[in-house]
């Protein structure tokens, strides 16, 4: 295993265990179902068909940017 893929570990790791609280701003879609936002991390968006999948998508994606902010600041 590279040593890349360790901190990816890592970070995931860390990631799993942190808890915030941010903002989701959750409407209904137009064509069905539901998109959501997060207004403190630029670009977290969410889709789903239910408000638990939509929430869940929108967390995804604010882990993904945070690991991705991390890698970042390491380079």
């Amino acid at each position: 295993m590279s040593d890349g893929a360790i901190d990816g570990i890592a970070q995931a790791d860390m990631f799993g265990t942190m808890k915030g609280k941010f903002t989701a701003i959750i409407e209904e879609a137009p064509g069905g179902g539901y998109w959501a936002v997060c207004p403190e991390v630029p670009g977290a968006n969410g889709q789903g068909e239910t408000v638990a999948e939509t929430k869940k998508n929108l967390r995804d994606a604010i882990r993904l940017i945070f690991v991705d902010r991390v890698a970042d600041a390491r380079e």
